[in-house]
């Protein structure tokens, strides 16, 4: 099953996220208005020119283990490393967050407005959908949430875990991402997350919390040099 994460953004994007996502055989990209990610069947030779027709001019896309100089046509915009964990913990024993509630498409402008301000990655208008979703709302307001991306047969991605900056603090996000490690161990999937090297606070509340290290990798920003 591990081989599956040494190149999950193409196995998801190809694979169980197929009809979410636009491209060819040999790159693909999720459809306008889910996470600007891309994946390529050997990421370390990337296809910018099959990617190309199904990308507009001011697009930003994410993409994984790839380096060397920008293809024609495209222009790096940050590159950085990430860290891709695994769960690797008990089950917890029950659930975290009891009183978190569903997001869905009414929560989906509340929930791009929370992740512009706290960016915890690539998150776009229809993110929300790609997965369960749970957060906590105060006065009408959406504080923290968190929820699932990318997905490949038998393991299942962790993602946009975020608390608004006046919340921070008081446990959201662990518990949050309790109660998903949770729902995901039950349906028999093995949660895994990406967090970036740099953000070191949450890397290490990450192996606390029993994931562990798969790799280190290359992680770069791309958009089309128009």
């Amino acid at each position: 099953m591990d081989h599956l994460l040494d190149n999950i953004f193409w196995n998801t994007l190809s694979g169980m996220h197929a009809h979410l996502s636009a491209g060819t055989g040999t790159a693909r990209r999720y459809a306008p208005g889910f996470s600007p990610i891309v994946g390529f069947p050997d990421p370390r030779q990337p296809d910018f020119a099959a990617l190309a027709p199904f990308c507009e001019a001011g697009e930003h896309f994410y993409c994984d283990a790839w380096s060397g100089p920008a293809p024609a046509g495209w222009r790096i915009e940050a590159e950085s490393t990430m860290y891709r964990m695994v769960w690797d913990g008990v089950m917890p024993e029950r659930d975290e967050a009891p009183d978190a509630i569903p997001l869905g498409k009414a929560h989906a402008e509340q929930a791009l407005a929370l992740a512009r301000l706290t960016r915890p990655g690539p998150f776009g208008p229809r993110t929300i959908e790609l997965g369960e979703y749970f957060g906590h709302v105060d006065g009408g307001k959406l504080i923290a949430m968190a929820g699932e991306r990318m997905a490949a047969p038998g393991l299942r991605e962790i993602s946009g875990v975020c608390t608004h900056p006046d919340a921070q603090g008081r446990g959201y996000a662990r518990r949050l991402m309790l109660k998903l490690i949770r729902r995901q161990l039950l349906r028999g999937e093995t949660p895994f997350l990406h967090v970036m090297r740099a953000n070191e606070a949450a890397h290490g509340l990450y192996l606390r919390m029993g994931f562990r290290d798969y790799c280190e990798t290359v992680v770069r920003v791309v958009t089309p040099a128009c």
